[in-house]
């Protein structure tokens, strides 16, 4: 169905497959917001693309399976300026952050918000807002802020880690070994918005903001090979 000139057309870029039907039954159930179509991968993302007018909003996830979601957002900067891209990841960590928002993101969310969030996003990033996580923002914040002065009397603290729990340990395991959030959760019989919520608890725990500082630290503690 052709989204109204009236409606706020969305474009879903999201490969886990329940998470995906969930922002489907989302958008159906928001007023004002009209879906163009719901897919998994970039390239059906440029088949929908060339299929449909621009859509107003583009959500999308930046670990796809044939890429990086930023390289669609960067295309659409240049292709289509008034689409407004909004990021739903799990990647909270600075790189991911400002690849995106350098690629021309508008707003950048992690999965962990309820879904009631991402509608609210929807209406604020077309109506020229950035809405942001709290983490991301304090990601900003720091990046931004001026550097503290030097301290050479007192050595720096190491930051404290937290042991994983079997489960976490076994997800983390299955990251170091190269799988993705998507093949982790199909090994494990989880759906990948549950992954996804661990990453981040594991995150916390072992205080690192990106998988290769956690696989790092976890190694370093024995908590995983």
């Amino acid at each position: 169905m052709t989204p109204s000139e009236s409606m706020i057309s969305v474009l879903v870029v999201e490969d886990d497959n329940a998470l995906r039907r969930e922002f489907v039954t989302m958008i159906d159930a928001a007023p004002g917001i009209a879906l163009v179509e719901a897919v998994g991968s970039l390239s059906d993302a440029r088949a929908a693309l060339r299929r449909h007018k621009a859509p107003d909003v583009l959500i999308i996830d930046l670990g796809l399976p044939d890429g990086d979601g930023a390289a669609l957002i960067s295309e659409l900067a240049t292709s289509a300026p008034a689409t407004c891209a909004l990021v739903v990841t799990i990647f909270g960590d600075e790189s991911h952050v400002v690849r995106a928002l350098e690629a021309g993101a508008k707003g950048y969310l992690l999965k962990d918000a309820m879904l009631e969030e991402f509608a609210r996003a929807v209406r604020l990033v077309h109506a020229g807002g950035s809405p942001l996580s709290p983490s991301i923002a304090r990601h900003l914040l720091k990046r931004f802020a001026p550097a503290p002065p030097a301290q050479t009397s007192r050595p720096r603290k190491t930051a404290r880690v937290e042991a994983l729990t079997p489960r976490e340990a076994e997800i983390l395991q299955l990251i170091a070994a190269g799988h993705s959030i998507a093949e982790t959760a199909a090994a494990l019989a989880l759906s990948a918005h549950t992954v996804s919520t661990h990453v981040k608890h594991i995150y916390g725990k072992l205080a690192v903001s990106s998988r290769v500082q956690a696989v790092n630290r976890a190694r370093a503690t024995g908590q995983i090979d």
